[in-house]
């Protein structure tokens, strides 16, 4: 018991490493620009003053989207998606699989579900005891079943979904922004300390190296944040991208898009001057979203419009405010739907995925680093080739 405990202990501690990291990188580059670049190299005072309020104004918002990303607990269904008491104590009673979906079936009758798991069963979390919401899974790095997850993201420590999507996007775009402002404002003296225009002094090592770091990261952050933008256009998450969720009717990708205008709205809310500041204005309570089948399925509509004021003030409110009947609730539709359902490989499997989603995320970063290395190296290379022909008579 000791050794697993110490273990755990372990990988908590170890788990913070990749956000360390970045944040002592980001302390550095914040000495580097401001006391050796701006302090230190460039003479003009005029420079001077444009380049530290522009400066800080990209440090702010990349370092208060970041803590919000770091420090926004991840979401967690309701207690009204936990099994009552009773219900609870007949679900571990039973051991044929059907008998338990029998139990989650009626369960869920009262509740805005519309998505199940790949064999048509009721997606229910046994580590949890509780039947997910619509896009909601169960993290095995938090240990917590997160509403509409997205990944675990190892740079922030933390889940990203429904309570901090929002923040996550704004942290790459603002880091993007930084990195592009700071590789830009510092070329010009890369260049001159490159060709000895400039004395060698304690400043030059600090600029040449702050505009590798800013253009690497820049390059890298770039695919992960072209990535993310594509997934708010067409309203889905990273998982759903890898498994599409199940509908009634099967498997559907975009069975949650409404228009690249209406999914941008799910995440960054109506009120357009919000959007840029890392304060949660998505819309909604995580728990309920509308699908296309609003459009093909009049039923659905009355549901959806039941739920629209809690989803439009992001209140929490009963779910759904209504009970629904059994032809209202598409999980409970068609009897001849259901088949036998293993919750403990369902979870066995998700936990696979996430982890392998955390993977790709880490990949997809670092690919983008290496080939922004690449770029580097060439574009050095070059700009050696052209001094060196300059100077050659």
């Amino acid at each position: 018991m000791a050794p697993s405990h110490v273990l755990k202990c372990c990988q908590k501690v170890l788990a913070w490493v990749p956000v360390v990291f970045i944040a002592l990188v980001v302390a550095w580059s914040y000495y580097a620009y401001v006391v050796e670049l701006c302090v230190f190299t460039i003479s003009s005072t005029a420079e001077k003053v444009v380049y530290l309020v522009v400066f800080h104004l990209s440090f702010v918002m990349f370092v208060w989207s970041y803590w919000k990303t770091i420090f926004t607990s991840p979401a967690s269904p309701s207690n009204e998606f936990c099994l009552s008491k009773a219900d609870k104590e007949q679900y571990e009673k039973e051991e044929r699989p059907e008998s338990q979906q029998e139990i989650l079936r009626r369960a869920a009758k009262d509740l805005p579900i519309y998505t199940t798991t790949a064999s048509r069963a009721i997606r229910y979390c046994d580590r949890c005891q509780l039947i997910k919401p619509d896009r909601c899974h169960h993290c095995s790095a938090c240990d917590i079943c997160v509403l509409k997850m997205d990944h675990h993201c190892p740079w922030v420590n933390n889940c990203v979904g429904f309570s901090n999507y929002k923040f996550f996007l704004l942290f790459l775009m603002y880091s993007l922004l930084y990195c592009l402002f700071v590789a830009a404002t510092v070329l010009q003296y890369f260049i001159k300390f490159w060709t000895n225009e400039l004395p060698d002094t304690h400043a030059k090592f600090h600029v040449l190296f702050l505009f590798f770091v800013a253009a690497m990261f820049f390059i890298s952050i770039l695919s992960l944040f072209s990535y993310h933008c594509w997934l708010v256009g067409k309203n889905r998450s990273t998982i759903e991208t890898f498994r599409a969720p199940t509908f009634r009717n099967g498997p559907d990708k975009n069975g949650f898009s409404l228009g690249c205008g209406k999914n941008l709205r799910e995440v960054f809310g109506d009120e357009k001057k919000y959007w840029l500041l890392p304060i949660f204005t998505s819309l909604g309570d995580g728990c309920n979203f509308p699908t296309r089948l609003v459009i093909m399925d009049p039923e659905q509509l009355t549901v959806s419009s039941q739920n629209e004021p809690a989803r439009s003030s992001g209140a929490s409110q009963p779910f759904p405010p209504r009970p629904l009947s059994e032809s209202q609730n598409r999980l409970l539709a068609s009897d001849g739907q259901w088949v036998e359902s293993g919750p403990e490989e369902e979870n066995v499997k998700s936990g696979r995925l996430h982890h392998n989603i955390s993977d790709y995320s880490v990949i997809l970063f670092m690919v983008g680093g290496v080939f922004g290395l690449l770029c580097l190296f060439c574009f050095v290379f070059v700009l050696f080739c052209f001094f060196l022909s300059l100077r050659s008579p």
